[in-house]
């Protein structure tokens, strides 16, 4: 699709400004260029703006005529994004390469992430500093930072910049309003492998093809983890002879269900053979399993470097560890039916220096659920004799069923789309977990346009909805306004 073409969608400011952040790197921790291009966009209009520690931004905007008794609504997204991208791929959200496409109504990234999370909140909210049209009291604007990285953003926040104590939170979903999201732990199990020399030959043994997405509004989709998917395929290998593993490695970020695998091991040279056929009988079971959510599942087996490896029993203890390990939905919530309530996912592995690390995020609309499952991973340390950090991220986001801005909001809602809005609590995180403490007193909502895959190659997001996302926040500014004339 051409940029043009791009720039003629409906509404035009939020597809303009959308279409400039692709071609702005953003990954979190490094969203200097986001800030300072959102910087330029409001100094162009004379806006006055501040800066935290942190690197968080917060644009004050002045109220529309005659509306400058109305309350201080904020308007909060976050500028980093997650940048994933297919091998093969010649685009590369890190560097600001994002190829866009226009496809049967919806915006779609070719071989990388698009980064709509949550690059179409900061577009709105710049296209509602921008729009002539819209009727608003004063805003603030909150654009946040490393929100993908457990949030540390909004943690690090000034809060002494943000005096608005109506805040509508830009990086909801589609289905109406979100009123709460659930809590995350981190964790990190560590085991040291005693390495020596071998005889034998070196193998890298990949798994790769996995559709991947978010590790917490995807986590139900039962969709396969190819750090557990190459663990299984090394275990039904120990049939077929001896083998010592080199280092294993999967995934690259922290809240993405992890889309390929690799592992060097060191294969006894008379059962070469036999390993590569136990592997690729393995690998077609899982392709058979998960042929309905991951049908591109593929396995490659290539010679490697040989270097000192793991002896048999640690290389068992390793597969061993892999495998209890959970990852998946752990408690359906038994108030919301449909809901998940408590998730893990084994997102990340690493083996550096002699140690190999599980990275596991935990996530749960309950502290208990949390707790539960972090005791959980902590014996399961124990009984591999690994150590084990556990880093916690961020609470629950609990609802506020009496919210003056919720109430406004759903009146809102059912006059611009029509419907009654359905109330919703996102097993995914929301910024919203730590400005509610951050900000004494605030009332929250969260909305947003419809994203399809998102951090993972592929991502995309609905036009219609995104015109309507952005219809409904401009009928909620002026509702919100209204009365202080």
């Amino acid at each position: 699709m051409t940029e043009t073409g791009l720039e003629r969608l409906e509404p035009q400011l939020v597809w303009q400004r959308f279409l400039e952040l692709t071609r702005i790197a953003r990954p979190s921790k490094e969203e200097a260029e986001a800030r300072a291009y959102v910087a330029s966009r409001t100094e162009s209009r004379a806006l006055t703006s501040t800066v935290d520690a942190a690197g968080n931004l917060v644009v004050r905007v002045p109220a529309s005529p005659g509306r400058e008794r109305a309350p201080v609504v904020v308007l909060q997204a976050h500028l980093d994004m997650v940048c994933e991208r297919d091998p093969e791929s010649p685009f590369d959200a890190r560097e600001g390469r994002i190829h866009v496409d226009l496809e049967n109504g919806w915006l779609v990234a070719r071989g990388t992430t698009l980064g709509a999370d949550n690059g179409i909140g900061v577009a709105a909210a710049l296209a509602a500093a921008e729009d002539q049209s819209l009727r608003h009291g004063p805003l603030e604007l909150l654009f946040t930072v490393s929100e993908e990285q457990g949030l540390e953003g909004a943690k690090a926040l000034d809060s002494e910049l943000v005096s608005g104590r109506l805040l509508v939170n830009l990086d909801g979903g589609e289905h109406g309003i979100t009123i709460g999201c659930a809590g995350s732990v981190h964790t990190f199990t560590r085991l040291p492998l005693a390495l020596e020399e071998s005889e034998g030959v070196a193998l890298e043994i990949c798994v790769s093809g996995a559709l991947g997405g978010h590790s917490g509004g995807d986590i139900a989709g039962g969709r396969a983890n190819a750090n557990k998917a190459l663990a299984r395929v090394l275990a039904g290998t120990s049939t077929a002879g001896e083998f010592r593993l080199v280092s294993f490695a999967g995934g690259v970020s922290r809240n993405a269900i992890p889309r390929e695998a690799r592992a060097t091991v060191v294969v006894e040279a008379e059962a070469r053979g036999h390993f590569e056929e136990a592997a690729t009988r393995e690998l077609e079971l899982l392709r058979e399993h998960f042929r309905e959510t991951d049908p591109a599942l593929e396995l490659s087996i290539v010679p490697a470097t040989r270097v000192p490896s793991a002896s048999e029993a640690q290389t068992e203890r390793v597969l061993d560890l892999l495998a209890a390990t959970p990852s998946g939905v752990v408690a359906m919530n038994p108030r919301l039916q449909g809901v998940v309530e408590t998730s893990t996912s084994l997102t990340v592995v690493t083996t550096e220096q002699g140690v190999l690390t599980l990275a596991s995020m935990t996530r749960s609309a309950s502290a208990e659920g949390l707790e539960h499952v972090v005791a959980s991973l902590q014996a399961l340390a124990r009984l591999s004799g690994a150590e084990i950090d556990v880093v916690p991220s961020y609470p629950p986001w609990r609802p506020n069923l009496r919210s003056r801005l919720l109430a406004a909001a759903e009146e809102t809602y059912e006059r611009v789309v029509g419907t009654k809005p359905k109330l919703t609590v996102v097993h995914g995180g929301l910024e919203c977990a730590i400005l509610g403490e951050k900000l004494p007193g605030v009332e929250m909502i969260s909305i947003g346009a419809e994203i399809d895959r998102p951090h993972a190659p592929g991502e995309r997001v609905n036009v219609a909805s995104t015109e309507r996302f952005y219809r409904l926040l401009g009928a909620l500014l002026d509702d919100l306004s209204r009365g202080r004339e």
